[in-house]
């Protein structure tokens, strides 16, 4: 089962790097070159507890679809999304935030599976695991980006 920790230090307050995790609207910028959008749920604005999304995006050659729950939010701190619906046997993606003294230390923890057995296996290590870490790393820089620049205003105001 693979497992992803990523790291963020943001130079901006912590409600509002906290505000742009949830953001559809930010996350499908960060996707833009998987032609991904929210088809389902909640399509745009800032997800809440326990309210779903369906993605719709373009990973290896085909269209895939994946639903995700907020399973949990303690605002403005956690949350986590979890696999309601989609090619993974199981993915869960925790989102921890921290407030330090020149900003917020976001930190990502995702667990994901696949089926198919032991070429499963192979291919999350192969492949997979780095595959869905750099998405991690894209949409974080963004985050990034829009947190410490003027930008954030366009999708929070």
């Amino acid at each position: 089962m693979p497992l992803i920790h990523l790291t963020t230090v943001i130079h901006a307050p912590l409600p509002r790097v906290f505000d742009l995790s949830r953001s559809i609207t930010l996350h499908k910028r960060s996707m833009e070159h998987l032609q991904e959008e929210a088809v389902k749920g909640r399509t745009s604005g800032l997800i809440d507890y326990d309210e779903s999304v369906t993605w719709r995006a373009k990973h290896l050659t085909k269209m895939r679809e994946l639903t995700v729950r907020i399973t949990a939010m303690q605002k403005p701190q956690y949350f986590c999304d979890e696999m309601e619906k989609g090619d993974f046997t199981f993915m869960k993606h925790e989102h921890f935030f921290r407030e330090i003294e020149n900003g917020t230390v976001m930190i990502d923890i995702m667990e994901f599976g696949t089926p198919y057995g032991r070429f499963g296996k192979w291919f999350e290590k192969i492949y997979l695991r780095k595959y869905m870490k750099r998405l991690l790393q894209l949409r974080n820089k963004i985050i990034k980006e829009y947190a410490e620049s003027e930008k954030w205003r366009v999708i929070l105001d």
